[in-house]
């Protein structure tokens, strides 16, 4: 069912068409909290606070983009906000060891898929957020934009931007993935 027809019905009080509209989009929402998040506890937190906050404010969507563009554009807020919250709480909560140290001990490298997850965690938020919903998502750099109240040329070079670092970040190991 169209998500206009979807979003008239539960304006108008229509339980089954929140269901129909939260079915419909939840997985990409949450595969986009949890690349953003990095975890499947905050992940699904994230997920479903995204959609109290879109039904909650149900009546501000104009419709000047796609829902899925709107919806997407609270995910990346509540997850962005989320995890400045969470980053908060751990610099309270860091663990000493006996002799007054951080925790931090250097643990070997597992492989090329830790090194990436830690890349892309490492870059800055706002290349980070275009490289997962662009390259790890499939989102197009319109919808991005929209989502993030950005120019399209900005979502471009932001992504030219992120694979440029994450080059640099992972050094030899990137190179059979660059062309």
């Amino acid at each position: 069912m169209d998500d206009q027809l979807l979003i008239q019905r539960a304006r108008n009080g229509d339980e089954g068409a929140y269901r129909a509209l939260y079915d419909a989009h939840v997985d990409r929402i949450f595969r986009l909290t949890y690349r953003m998040a990095g975890d499947e506890q905050q992940a699904r937190e994230y997920t479903q606070d995204t959609f109290v906050r879109a039904f909650q404010r149900l009546d501000d969507f104009r419709g000047d983009a796609r829902f899925s563009t709107w919806l997407h554009s609270i995910a990346v807020s509540v997850t962005i906000n989320g995890a400045r919250k969470v980053k908060r709480l751990d610099a309270r909560h860091t663990e000493l060891d006996p002799h007054g140290h951080g925790t931090s001990a250097r643990v070997g490298d597992p492989g090329l898929r830790e090194r990436l997850r830690r890349a892309i965690d490492g870059l800055p938020e706002i290349y980070r957020t275009v490289f997962l919903m662009h390259d790890l998502e499939g989102y197009p750099h319109q919808d991005i934009a929209d989502a993030l109240g950005i120019a399209l040329g900005t979502s471009k070079a932001r992504l030219s931007r992120a694979r440029a670092a994450l080059r640099g970040l992972l050094g030899d190991a990137a190179k059979e993935y660059v062309t």
